[in-house]
């Protein structure tokens, strides 16, 4: 708690920032000239932080304040957060900053996944918590950002975190890797079921996906219930990951773009969930009706404010290219947060663990799957399944 003389120091050290910005209006009155700043509603202390609540006098330009964030922090410091948009605003000076690189820790990563259905980590916040949140309830996710601003290492460092945290018995992952130099390292882990590198792979692995989709569907209407989790705990099916690394080179695809439409408007109450990554997301790219169901969003380094705002995470293009793994999370919010850094290297060797002896073992659980019932044919099965087989 601050008190009365602390939040008046405070305040006076708040108005010498409105100063050096300029952010004040002046009046004459007679040979006076007055000087009126912003008003300053509130000072409070908590979390590590000072919160600063202000608004703006009327004539005044709110684009000015974000113009001159830079003054805060020459008089506050680096670690400074502005927030706002038309005359009211909260400044938050935060007592330490994000960590510069966070190096990946499934022990310490993991208390934080305790209770979700679908644990997806983010990073940790400046308060040096580390943030997750649950994908069953806040479905589909879009990881967006330049070339080596971390976006790929955090994509690892999800789906390494899953692999360690749940077996194949409640998780199914289908990747897709259209660049073709990411996701060899998940190949024979006994979740991952399908790792595509081609268009045509991508096709055959998303038909399996939609004949899945009609499968849970069915099951649901049979059984009477709107979600899948709905159902007795030993009557629902695993829950099942569709990750894509780049999906540019598929985008004039109309078959593929039209699953993943369907994919994502009514994956969540059948326990089936995106993860979309790749550098611009823009319009001609990602079909708007595929962003608007991606409820999650990361906005990892961008090259200006448009692409920043397609993500949904102005303020990414602030992001210096020092601060690789740096990022804002979108969800109720905005979010700054540290991605943990998860090598390539040291990535295989966790993974080596949860690898079957032979491709066979990965694919049976699939096979096991699409049985008759399912109304899936043999050939389509067959065909995601092959490819994968021929990657390893």
């Amino acid at each position: 708690m601050m008190g009365w003389l602390q939040k008046q120091r405070a305040k006076s050290r708040l108005r010498k920032a409105f100063q050096a910005a300029g952010l004040y209006v002046t009046y004459r009155s007679g040979a006076r000239e007055l000087i009126v700043f912003p008003k300053i509603h509130s000072v409070t202390s908590n979390d590590g932080r000072i919160e600063y609540v202000f608004t703006l006098i009327d004539g005044m330009d709110p684009k000015e304040v974000v113009k001159k964030e830079y003054v805060f922090q020459q008089v506050f410091g680096q670690h400074v957060q502005l927030e706002g948009d038309y005359k009211r605003f909260t400044l938050n000076i935060y007592h330490r900053g994000l960590p510069n690189e966070l190096s990946y820790s499934f022990e310490k990563i993991k208390p934080h996944l305790e209770g979700l259905a679908l644990p997806i980590i983010c990073g940790m916040n400046r308060h040096g918590q580390y943030v997750a949140y649950d994908a069953i309830s806040e479905p589909h996710l879009l990881i967006a950002g330049e070339s080596g601003s971390g976006k790929s290492t955090q994509l690892r460092s999800i789906l390494t975190t899953l692999i360690q945290y749940y077996g194949e018995d409640r998780l199914h992952i289908y990747c897709a890797d259209l660049k073709m130099s990411e996701f060899h390292i998940f190949k024979r882990c006994r979740q991952v079921k399908s790792v595509c590198t081609t268009v045509d792979q991508l096709k055959r692995m998303l038909r399996f996906i939609k004949s899945e989709m009609a499968r849970r569907s069915q099951l649901l209407n049979e059984k009477e219930v709107a979600h899948i989790n709905d159902l007795p705990e030993s009557e629902r099916p695993p829950i099942i990951l569709v990750c894509i690394d780049e999906l540019v080179i598929a985008k004039d695809d109309k078959e593929i773009m039209n699953t993943l439409i369907q994919l994502v408007a009514i994956g969540r109450a059948l326990n089936m969930i995106v993860i979309l990554s790749m550098q611009r997301p823009s319009a001609d790219i990602l079909d708007t009706k595929i962003r608007a169901n991606l409820t999650v969003r990361m906005g990892f380094r961008t090259a200006d404010l448009m692409n920043a705002r397609i993500i949904g995470t102005p303020g990414a293009e602030k992001i210096s290219m020092e601060h690789r793994g740096r990022f804002l999370l979108k969800r109720e919010g905005l979010m700054e947060l540290q991605a943990p850094f998860l090598p390539l290297e040291r990535a295989k060797k966790i993974l080596e663990a949860y690898k079957a002896a032979d491709q066979e073992n990965v694919l049976q659980a699939d096979l096991e799957m699409a049985s008759p019932q399912d109304h899936v044919s043999e050939e389509i099965i067959l065909g995601v399944l092959d490819d994968a087989t021929n990657q390893t």
